[in-house]
């Protein structure tokens, strides 16, 4: 594992709301907007991109840590920007905050964690789990 950022470091990802990312539970659809199931997906992502950064190539990463405050719609054609910002890595976990915006829109705000560890480990908590 590298430890090559320091608090504050940005990772960008930019997406489109698509049809299938609209909030819809069992073949119907709920509400015809950007949906906090999607809005998990694009933020591992975003957050992603620094445990990808920091993993020696015997590593991965799992999610510990996801905390979403949705705070407002996105529609379907509309175009994300997610802002990850690293916090820090303390010892095999690294920390992150990020914010979604369309335009000026404030849609989602919150924190992730993932842990890196060998991926021999993970094989043997995945086939003992």
């Amino acid at each position: 594992m590298k430890q090559i950022f320091i608090e504050g470091d940005i990772k960008k990802y930019k997406t489109f709301v698509k049809p299938e990312d609209v909030a819809a539970f069992q073949g119907m659809t709920v509400h015809n907007v950007y949906s906090t199931f999607a809005l998990a997906r694009d933020i591992e992502w975003t957050t992603r991109q620094f445990v990808l950064d920091i993993n020696d190539d015997d590593e991965e990463g799992i999610g510990t840590f996801l905390e979403i405050h949705h705070r407002g719609p996105a529609f379907v054609g509309e175009e994300l920007t997610f802002t990850g910002k690293f916090v820090r890595l303390t010892g095999d976990e690294v920390q992150c905050t990020y914010e979604a915006h369309v335009g000026e829109r404030i849609i989602a705000t919150g924190r992730t964690c993932q842990r890196i560890l060998k991926r021999e480990k993970i094989k043997l908590i995945f086939n003992h789990g």
